[in-house]
């Protein structure tokens, strides 16, 4: 068809019209190298959308992916097999979570031991299975070629596990990150000014109202997660680098090379802190208007008449928790004239009531937007309470693992969440805090607040995510937002060879003038201390002129005394002899 005759019909010119706004300037290719899990359910959103755009998206994945499916008509895969023992299956993180509750029990001390210990052995763990699955496709030849071949425009990857990362500076593509966490921990602190004065460090617990004592312990888990990155995370990948890349190459060098940082952050939920020219805030944008619910699980939602509906799940790693647990939960919510629906995996609890209803897999946003809810009981994973945030729903936190505790204390901070401790959990004590959040309006309130601060915005979220990957794929990267500090050595970006200057300078002339008035009173002494000993050197010396002199009087007074004698006996010998 010819340019006039497409254009000829106005019905058809709108449509080319629409068409041409919204598809880009052209398909490009990206390649996308996720984390598995609650990760990836973000990931994918973006991955479908940059599809529907018209970009051609390839996806990596292992075959024993929780959740990233083979075969998509939103992307290609590329499954990479990893050995059995670098496998990693949900069970890691249930018995993970277990040994933390059993920490718990023991008092707050021994439970943020457990806890720092589970967290170092996960992520030892996973690195080590990401180390493996990079070393296995860069070793793959045939893999690396078609992966040149193929002419990728660019790698979208989770910096969570390096893997994509490692790729894509192999490959030389420019980077999108999609991502909130790093090797350190919270992305901030990798690439931003983050003071901990008032920036609270992931896993410290603490708000950004900290008195000394908090800021003495938000000093102690910086240095932990320090120690972490750098003596557990870096060396894994050490060996893999030096043998791939050139020399000088590292691990955290690479990570600050992406163009741009999508963070799954948005301040009405987060902290304020410092930022960056290349951190674009896209916290909530997977969240969007509840749609109609299954026709069964209405029926039930409205069956809840006046007293509405409780939602409860802990994300998609933890689908069970101890017997004990949640047979104290479900006897809690038995309790409730509320109906409740609970994601929930394993044997059904024998307190069970009346009321609940389990489900293994359940339609979380919609039921967060669904106007019969209440409440949420979550364990304060962030897509979770981002859907809660843009729904207006409070929150009853029952934080286990990684950053559920910081995430919950955000919420809390604002009035807009409460939070209970798992390990000590009782029946009583969780039915009061679920009346709690249901009657107290202050939860729905604040988090209404929230919710209108979330939505009130230029664009949605997920539409600049989308505008900023494909501004980084229209200018092949986007150098000139990143600073300068990240090819700086540590001691230049504290700025410590300029306080050495600063320091050495006036020492410098500190001791000089030291020195300069150590001389000039030696100086003195010795000028005063040689009159002194010029005149004791001329009274030893008169002592010894006026002995000798002496000496030569004595001397000269007998050779005349004798003279004198000599000539009086020569008179007296000569006067005799005249008599005689």
């Amino acid at each position: 068809m010819s340019k006039p005759q497409m254009f000829s019909n106005p019905l058809s010119s709108l449509f080319w019209i629409l068409f041409f706004a919204v598809l880009p300037g052209h398909g490009s290719k990206i390649l996308v190298f996720p984390v598995d899990g609650s990760h990836w359910v973000n990931m994918e959103v973006l991955v479908k959308q940059l599809h529907a755009r018209g970009h051609q998206m390839t996806v990596f994945r292992s075959p024993e992916s929780w959740f990233i499916k083979e075969h998509s008509p939103h992307y290609t895969s590329i499954t990479v097999r990893l050995p059995e023992d670098k496998e990693i299956g949900m069970d890691l993180f249930e018995l993970s979570a277990q040994r933390i509750l059993e920490g718990r029990l023991q008092g707050t001390l021994m439970g943020s031991l457990v806890q720092v210990t589970e967290l170092m052995s996960i992520l030892h763990v996973a690195h080590k299975a990401t180390c493996a699955t990079v070393s296995i496709i860069l070793e793959d030849r045939r893999l690396l070629q078609e992966l040149k071949a193929a002419k990728f425009d660019l790698m979208l990857t989770d910096p969570a596990m390096p893997a994509g990362v490692i790729l894509g500076h192999y490959l030389r593509l420019p980077m999108v990150y999609n991502m909130r966490w790093m090797s350190f921990g919270e992305g901030h602190f990798s690439i931003a000014p983050s003071p901990v004065s008032y920036v609270p460090v992931p896993g410290s617990g603490l708000s950004d109202h900290m008195g000394f004592v908090h800021r003495a312990l938000n000093m102690f888990h910086y240095a932990l997660n320090l120690m972490q990155e750098r003596w557990l995370v870096v060396p894994i990948y050490r060996e893999l680098i030096e043998k791939h890349f050139p020399p000088g190459s590292d691990l955290l060098s690479m990570q600050l090379t992406a163009d741009v940082w999508l963070m799954r952050v948005d301040f009405v939920f987060e902290f304020p802190r410092p930022s960056m020219p290349n951190l674009v805030y896209i916290g909530g944008f997977q969240c969007r208007p509840a749609k109609p619910l299954p026709g069964d699980l209405e029926a039930f939602v409205q069956s809840s008449g006046q007293h509405g509906v409780i939602v409860m799940s802990l994300g998609t790693l933890i689908s069970a928790l101890p017997r004990e647990i949640t047979e104290v939960i479900a006897s809690a919510f038995a309790r409730l004239p509320q109906k409740v629906i609970w994601r929930f995996a394993g044997a059904k609890p024998r307190s069970l009531g009346n009321n609940t209803l389990l489900l293994k897999w359940l339609p979380q946003n919609d039921l967060l937007g669904h106007p019969k809810t209440r409440a949420f009981v979550a364990h304060g994973g962030t897509n979770g309470l981002y859907e809660a945030l843009y729904h207006g729903v409070p929150v009853l936190g029952v934080p286990l693992l990684f950053d559920q505790t910081d995430n919950l204390v955000r919420l809390q901070a604002r009035g807009a969440a409460r939070m209970l401790d798992m390990a000590t959990l009782t029946t009583e004590m969780f039915l009061e805090a679920v009346k709690d959040v249901l009657v107290n309006p202050t939860y729905r309130i604040n988090m209404q607040k929230l919710s209108s601060l979330h939505r009130d915005r230029p664009s949605h979220p997920l539409d600049r995510a989308i505008f900023w990957i494909e501004y980084v794929l229209r200018n092949k990267g986007a150098p000139h937002l990143r600073s300068e500090a990240s090819s700086l050595p540590w001691y230049s970006y504290y700025t410590l060879d300029v306080f050495a200057l600063l320091l050495g300078v006036p020492l410098g002339l500190l001791c000089i003038c030291v020195l300069l008035i150590r001389a000039a009173v030696l100086r003195k002494a010795k000028g005063s201390a040689q009159p002194q000993q010029s005149k004791e050197v001329f009274q030893v010396n008169a002592k010894v002129t006026f002995k000798a002199n002496s000496k030569e009087v004595l001397q000269t007074k007998s050779k005349k005394f004798l003279q004198t004698n000599s000539k009086e006996s020569a008179k007296s010998k000569s006067a005799r002899k005249k008599v005689e």
